[in-house]
């Protein structure tokens, strides 16, 4: 499965190494997945749900959530996939992200989280802050988390089963590099960052007017 994933990313031209990043979280990356180049390929996005489904075929699931947006599109894919596998109806609901960066569900999605055993799956995690908040909302709505899931931890070491307080696996690990903006070697070689890909952009502009 390990193998598989990082063909799939491979293919939709997702992986890049051996560059300066900025991430979601404003850590500094060495190596960046831009997850966007996978979401156009639906067959490719529908074998990563497929995977999903697969791992977590013999959990009690009732609903699959993720966080907005690329969590939206992956919940969708793994519902499926699981519902045809169960033979029952499994349900995709996401949070949305708050203007003070929370993830909470809107829509009414809460009311089908209480009383149900939820997956909550991701596509990637460097510092798992966006999917603590999911669990925080599916536990606020009264659910049941089964198992947190996400297609590519790129951090093990400070993304793990004790650092987000629930059930935690992964479809492949990707180790990648990541410092705060203070400890990154990278900045310290003067090594541009990338303005292409990942926030390097924002964070070059932030910057510059924080002057």
């Amino acid at each position: 499965m390990t193998d598989e994933v990082l063909e799939l990313l491979k293919k939709s031209n997702a992986l890049t190494t051996n560059d300066h990043f900025v991430g979601t979280s404003g850590r500094h990356l060495d190596t960046y997945i831009n997850k966007d180049a996978l979401y156009i390929h639906t067959n490719l996005v529908s074998r990563v749900g497929e995977l999903f489904a697969q791992k977590n075929k013999d959990l009690d699931i009732d609903v699959v959530a993720g966080p907005a947006l690329g969590g939206i599109i992956l919940s969708q894919w793994t519902a499926h996939h699981l519902s045809r596998l169960k033979n029952k109806e499994i349900l995709s609901v996401y949070t949305e992200k708050t203007p003070d960066k929370n993830q909470v569900f809107t829509r009414g999605y809460d009311k089908f989280i209480k009383g149900k055993n939820i997956l909550i799956v991701e596509d990637l995690t460097t510092t798992g802050g966006s999917v603590k908040k999911v669990i925080g909302s599916v536990k606020k709505a009264g659910g049941k988390i089964t198992n947190v899931c996400v297609m590519a931890n790129r951090d093990p070491i400070l993304v793990n089963e004790k650092t987000i307080g629930s059930p935690f696996s992964s479809l492949t690990i990707i180790n990648a590099k990541s410092w705060d903006e203070k400890n990154c070697p990278l900045c310290k070689k003067n090594k541009p960052i990338n303005t292409t890909l990942g926030h390097g952009k924002k964070y070059l502009k932030t910057k510059l007017a924080n002057k």
